[in-house]
């Protein structure tokens, strides 16, 4: 421990002050360490007695010997050589590389980031905060654009009847397996005093759904809201959560529980209603685009992807560092399925009873996912300036001397790029650089500024960018001492930074797209691994897309916009009948 478990007086030295307790990660093969405060060991040799297997609890944690651990604990605060002017050191862990164990990466990444950890229910993740800011980044963003198309926000029960969910048969048909159900409103002792129990006097007359989506219930609401054509077009968006209970999850990806956004529009015309659906799928690629730096592809779903009681899907697809696909968010047309299902009708110009026609679309936290594989690397997470927490950190580099000028230095720095708007942290830990280097590498700021004594003779800071570590000075003070456009030079980094990682993402992505004319070429690059997406003329048969998936397990990510008038004329790279599309087909999360 420590560096030696055999070293009892160095830890003891260390433990007696300052102590960090053992929480065992869900997402690693091996114990990783989080710091908590625990009650501090006391008394003679409490290293001999640590190094020779001591139990350590609290009531935070389980309890785990340290010879059970084997793993080195992460040191934080002050130990007795800190006191003295050294800075302690933080132990490195290890991310498995992505060559080795893609999944296993994806997992390391999360929880070195420290952007969730798993919750006692089981399928449920607390969001942390790091992770939670970068939602919140991403839903201010979308949330400007969807208002900005003329859809005002509202919120809608997160408990709907199950009556209405069996509306609209198809619907149903789709999500009732990953339903949760209340049937009871409250609880009572059990007789036998064993805890507690439903107490059956307080079951339901009818069932609640905890919303897998809420289609059903804000249809119901639109009943009531729209009577003539003068009420059309009405949108509406909901921020919430929802419920999917999902067999197996895998963080941000698929979990019993999620964050997302909902829009449900109601149109007086088919048209105005597909206008919609593609309006909103643009929506969402500027935004992957343009704030996540994730090139994607738009495209419409096959019969068999749809969403359940949909005329239409559109998707956009992003492609993972692996070549596997990811759905990153959907837009769709829904007829007027739910308008009949649940009768809203609307009095035209022409004084006619007319059903309106609709839309539904969303994107979720699945997007922070997305985030993370198409950028991150071996080292940790890797994040667009545009949607990271901490876009700079600033590092002063103090020693024995001239430290109150460094930080007098550096807190006007900060205090520059923050009114410029760029958001800042100072790192002012009584850590080794390298450990502060180490700590913002695995969580992904973008960019990096140290200022020592000789930076501060020289008027500038040593940066590093986080995509590829590339360091160099930056000129942040005149010969005179007087301020230069610091905030303008930072801001053009960090507008460098973002294009470098759409342009790398859109190549590696465009790399990996392969134009074949046969099944078998498919086929033979999957069985060797080579994955990427598949561009292949295709004739729509819901039987042989079936048959594929259960041969190579890929499946149509999308018929993508762009490419449909490249069909014409061709045949189709399974069947050998004529094509009706262009499909891509990939291996999918």
């Amino acid at each position: 421990m420590f560096g030696s478990v055999g070293n009892p007086h160095l830890m003891q030295g260390v433990l007696s002050r300052s102590f960090a307790s053992v929480i065992i990660s869900p997402f690693h093969p091996s114990p990783l360490l989080r710091t908590r405060t625990l009650t501090r060991p006391r008394g003679p040799n409490v290293g001999a007695k640590l190094a020779e297997g001591l139990t350590i609890t609290s009531k935070h944690a389980p309890r785990y010997s340290m010879q059970q651990l084997g793993f080195s604990i992460l040191r934080r605060g002050l130990s007795a050589s800190a006191k003295q002017g050294k800075a302690i050191e933080e132990k490195q862990s290890t991310i498995t590389p992505r060559d080795q164990d893609y999944s296993q990466w994806y997992l390391d990444v999360i929880s070195e980031a420290e952007l969730i950890e798993n919750s006692p229910v089981k399928g449920c993740m607390v969001i942390r905060p790091t992770g939670m800011a970068l939602w919140e980044n991403i839903r201010d963003e979308m949330d400007k654009r969807i208002k900005a198309t003329g859809t005002q926000n509202a919120y809608f029960p997160l408990f709907i009847p199950q009556s209405f969910l069996s509306k609209e048969a198809e619907h149903v048909e789709g999500f009732a397996k990953e339903c949760a159900v209340v049937t009871h409103h409250r609880l009572r002792n059990r007789p036998d005093g064993a805890g507690l129990e439903p107490d059956p006097d307080s079951k339901l007359e009818e069932p609640l759904i905890v919303r897998p989506t809420s289609e059903t219930m804000i249809w119901y609401m639109f009943k009531n809201w729209i009577q003539s054509h003068r009420d059309l077009p009405l949108k509406i968006n909901q921020w919430a959560n929802v419920v999917r209970w999902e067999l197996r999850t895998r963080p941000f990806l698929r979990s019993a529980e999620f964050l997302w956004q909902e829009g449900h529009t109601a149109h007086a015309t088919e048209k105005e209603a597909i206008a919609t659906a593609e309006e909103m799928l643009e929506v969402y690629e500027q935004v992957a685009r343009d704030l996540l730096a994730i090139p994607v592809i738009p495209g419409k779903k096959s019969a068999i992807e749809r969403f359940a009681g949909a005329a239409d899907t559109y998707t956009i697809e992003a492609m993972m560092q692996n070549g596997w696909a990811l759905q990153s968010g959907t837009s769709h047309f829904l007829g007027q399925n739910f308008a009949k299902a649940f009768d809203v009708q609307f009095s035209s110009e022409t004084e006619n009873r007319e059903f309106v026609w609709a839309t539904s679309w969303g994107v979720s936290t699945r997007l922070l996912g997305a985030l993370i594989m198409t950028h991150s690397d071996d080292s940790g997470l890797v994040l667009p300036p545009k949607v990271a927490p901490v876009q700079v950190v600033l590092i002063p580099i103090v020693k024995a001397t001239g430290g109150e000028e460094i930080t007098n230095c550096v807190s006007q720095l900060a205090a520059k790029l923050k009114a410029a708007g760029i958001r800042v942290h100072i790192d002012d830990r009584q850590l080794r650089p390298g450990n502060k280097y180490y700590h913002w590498e695995r969580r992904g700021v973008p960019f990096r500024m140290e200022i020592g004594a000789r930076d501060l003779k020289k008027g500038s800071a040593f940066c590093a960018r986080r995509i590829d570590g590339k360091k160099s000075p930056l000129q942040i003070k005149t010969e005179d001492g007087d301020w230069t456009d610091v905030a303008a030079k930072v801001q053009a980094e960090l507008d460098s930074i973002q294009t470098d990682m759409l342009r790398a993402a859109t190549e590696r992505r465009d790399a990996n797209t392969f134009r074949l004319e046969t099944y078998d070429e498919m086929k033979a690059k999957l069985s060797k691994e080579e994955y990427g997406f598949f561009l292949v003329p295709w004739a729509a048969d819901d039987a042989n897309e079936e048959a594929i998936k259960a041969d190579c397990r890929a499946t149509i990510r999308c018929y993508p916009l762009k490419s449909q008038a490249e069909a014409e004329g061709k045949t189709c790279f399974y069947s050998g009948k004529p094509a009706t599309h262009m499909a891509i087909f990939a291996r999918a999360y």
